[in-house]
């Protein structure tokens, strides 16, 4: 069993050292580094040694794990005794290093499965593209039951490919895909922000609610600072009623961002979250770089397509990032909604939104409180993070840009990380939950990973 606090110190010391030495000159040079110590990273934290809290005994219980509307049952809980996880979890994770003015100078994608479980680092061309990994849809019974060997493709085509990964379920980082789609319809001129939707769904659903009118601006906040599932379904109906899915998902291949689907929703409530909904974390990554809104050409898609931020207008994208900044859930990469306390660990130093903070500092969201004074974490706080987190019991993810605070050694990146590691599984050293506060919904080790790679793009500079 490796001890992780002597690990981390030991991949901080590692980050000063890397970050001293190697000259941020060359592209392909910070690459290749950034690659090597993502790798090193993800494998130090030795992410199997989480707990599964509720594990199918059997292997009838295994093949009986439900694969439809994964949102409506992000707090069912199996009858079982916590044990250790069966195998090494699914993690995807992408990092995108950004000059001050947001032009991509490095990248990497790191992949961990029972296949890899030591990490394997994908081959990403200067297009930001990879044809190296045939990427399967999640599949909640065949993680199980099948070793993590996805069955359904979701990029046509690759079977000759060298890596074969299932992409973990993103859960409510799917919502990056609706806003975007929204906000692209108000660029068209089909829809304005302040205009008032009646959600009117014709098939009842749990995940998705009852009627409700809002404008569209205050959908799409509420749908990505408290992660609205009632919002997200209104906005995917508001796509269904203008005939623009089948559009998005177009435009998502058009841009090159071959896994990003939005698929299988419901037109009549805009629920039915199934795992044919898709995305990785470089494709993430990169939707996050136009929202970003770097100079020039962002990527070339391999069709002659120049990708630039004006995909979506300046004031979509302004509105776009500053709603992500708005998050409420800083819990995943970064934990300043614990601040304070031993564990979980502290993450990316983000500034918490003032707008979720009580006059005792402390932060509830709907029915979750934190119960923690995060205004100390908010003055040592170095960084923003515009960043969108999604929990399911077997999904955990996290994708977000980060930028330095005036006064602040200069970062400028994105990280995006998806996993099957969501509040089904837990720290062996996990304390109990403090009474009248939500519980710690992932593994500390997502934190640490946003802290050592906070710091490696820190000393980078």
């Amino acid at each position: 069993m490796r001890t992780n606090r002597h690990l981390l110190a030991g991949l901080t010391a590692l980050t000063v050292t890397i970050g001293v030495l190697v000259a941020p000159s060359a592209a392909s040079a910070k690459q290749s580094h950034l690659d090597e110590f993502l790798r090193r990273t993800l494998d130090g934290l030795a992410f199997e040694e989480v707990l599964d809290l509720a594990p199918p005994a059997t292997a009838a219980a295994r093949a009986a794990v439900v694969t439809t509307d994964k949102e409506e049952l992000a707090t069912v809980r199996r009858a079982a005794a916590p044990a250790p996880i069966v195998q090494q979890p699914q993690i995807d994770a992408t990092v995108l290093e950004l000059d001050p003015d947001g032009r991509i100078t490095g990248s990497a994608t790191v992949l961990m499965s029972p296949q890899y479980p030591d990490g394997v680092i994908v081959d990403v061309d200067r297009n930001l593209r990879t044809e190296d990994v045939r990427w399967r849809e999640w599949d909640d019974a065949g993680w199980y039951a099948n070793a993590a060997q996805g069955t359904v493709d979701i990029v046509p085509g690759r079977e000759d490919a060298s890596l074969d990964f299932m992409s973990p379920y993103p859960a409510s980082v799917l919502k990056l895909m609706v806003a975007f789609g929204v906000l692209r319809l108000v660029d068209q001129g089909v829809a304005d922000l302040d205009e008032t939707y009646a959600y009117r769904p014709t098939e009842p659903s749990t995940l998705c609610g009852p009627d409700f009118d809002d404008t569209l601006r205050g959908y799409l906040d509420r749908m990505i600072t408290v992660s609205s599932n009632e919002a997200g379904c209104a906005l995917i109906k508001f796509l269904w009623d203008h005939d623009a899915v089948d559009g998005l998902n177009q435009t998502f291949q058009d841009l090159g961002l071959e896994t990003l689907r939005l698929r299988n929703t419901r037109p009549s409530n805009g629920g039915r979250w199934t795992n044919e909904i898709t995305m990785t974390s470089l494709d993430t990554a990169k939707l996050l770089a136009i929202i970003n809104g770097g100079p020039g050409t962002l990527w070339t898609t391999p069709d002659g397509h120049r990708v630039t931020r004006n995909e979506l207008s300046h004031a979509s994208r302004e509105f776009f990032a500053a709603t992500l900044r708005q998050q409420g859930y800083n819990w995943m990469l970064s934990t300043p909604n614990f601040c304070g306390r031993d564990y979980p660990a502290a993450g990316i130093p983000q500034k918490v939104a003032p707008r979720w903070i009580a006059e005792d500092g402390t932060i509830t969201l709907g029915t979750d409180a934190f119960g923690e004074d995060v205004r100390p974490c908010n003055r040592a706080a170095e960084v923003t993070f515009a960043h969108k987190t999604g929990w399911v019991p077997n999904s955990g993810a996290d994708s977000g840009i980060v930028h330095s605070l005036p006064g602040e050694d200069g970062r400028h990146y994105i990280i995006s990380v998806f996993s099957n590691l969501g509040d089904q599984y837990a720290d062996p050293n996990r304390p109990p939950t403090p009474e009248g506060t939500v519980p710690v919904q992932y593994t500390e080790k997502f934190a640490q990973l946003g802290a050592i790679i906070d710091r490696y793009q820190e000393h980078r500079r």
